[in-house]
């Protein structure tokens, strides 16, 4: 399937978005995470731009895409106005299904619950990115029943899981790694602890310098002001059980915020969608039809797989209660 790219003024940025699939079909669009660009998304969008309209674009900083001249360039709003101006500018004004990974994740969940787009947002796939504010109301203590039960040994976990974000806040430290080595370094990475080997990005010293300002300009202020955030979508979680940066409870006892979502477990680790594309697609192309006869579902439907490197899987599927 051929791939068109364009190029879509956001404001104070320039943004490149790729988009394939029949130009009448279903819109679904990719929001890549950190350190990568959209090209992270290539395998999952062979798989899917058949039967439709697969957009993804290089978010602010990354890729092709131009870059903010200030930190607060960065923040989850503007990350949001990126959305909707890619969107406007390729959905026109009907309604797209959204699906994050790790650092698109989470900037996606600012679009998921601003009422600004609802209507817009048909349902919201999230892979290893929670929404900030419920993940700093979940380090309080403040989440349902199946969260609480993980009690604080779960959250003491996470913190160890996080530890790269605490990382990321020195100051110049996290530059001069990157510069002296460690965006080199970063296929080999991912070949050693994902067991993926992704093409080399040339853009990725960028993308790692840039991506930097995400954990700034928001982080710290999500902790300490964290917002009572109610989703106006279907919700899935595709929740990798392996993933050595995003814990599993961090998806769980959302129903106060997302009502009743799906939440499916793979025997994987963060970069699945590099990984195993196929059933990544898969459970996409599943929740983007299926979604729509969710609305009388109760509490969570957790669903187990197990990922293979040949796309195959095993389905253990159990519905719980609210």
């Amino acid at each position: 399937m051929i791939r068109d790219t364009l190029v879509v003024d956001a404001g104070d940025v320039r943004l490149a978005v790729y988009v394939s699939g029949p130009r009448d079909a279903t819109p679904i669009v990719l929001v890549h995470g950190y350190p990568d660009s959209a090209t992270v998304w290539e395998p999952v969008r062979a798989q899917l731009d058949s039967r439709y309209r697969v957009i993804s674009y290089d978010v602010r900083g990354a890729g092709a895409s131009e870059a903010p001249a200030a930190r607060s360039g960065y923040r989850l709003e503007r990350l949001a106005a990126d959305l909707a101006a890619v969107t406007a500018a390729t959905c026109g004004t009907r309604p797209f299904h959204l699906v994050g990974h790790d650092w698109g994740s989470i900037q996606c969940w600012e679009a998921v619950t601003d009422p600004g787009f609802q209507g817009r947002i048909a349902s919201y796939t999230s892979i290893s990115g929670p929404c900030l504010d419920h993940a700093a109301l979940g380090l309080r203590g403040d989440r349902d029943q199946k969260a609480a039960q993980a009690g604080s040994g779960s959250r003491l976990k996470q913190i160890l899981k996080s530890w790269y974000i605490f990382f990321f806040h020195l100051p110049l430290i996290p530059e001069l790694v990157w510069r002296l080595g460690g965006a080199r370094s970063w296929p080999l990475w991912l070949r050693v602890t994902e067991r993926v080997r992704p093409e080399r990005d040339p853009a990725q010293l960028r993308n790692a310098l840039n991506g930097i300002n995400l954990y700034r300009a928001n982080f710290i202020d999500r902790l300490l002001h964290p917002r009572a955030r109610h989703a106006h979508t279907p919700v899935q979680f595709i929740v990798p059980m392996r993933d050595r940066y995003v814990g599993p409870p961090l998806s769980l006892g959302l129903e106060r915020w997302l009502g009743p979502y799906v939440r499916t477990e793979i025997d994987a680790s963060h970069w699945v969608v590099l990984r195993d594309p196929l059933l990544i697609a898969a459970d996409i192309d599943s929740f983007v039809a299926q979604h729509a006869q969710m609305d009388g579902a109760v509490g969570v439907v957790d669903t187990v797989r197990s990922a293979t490197p040949g796309g195959g899987n095993a389905i253990n599927a159990q519905a719980a209660g609210a």
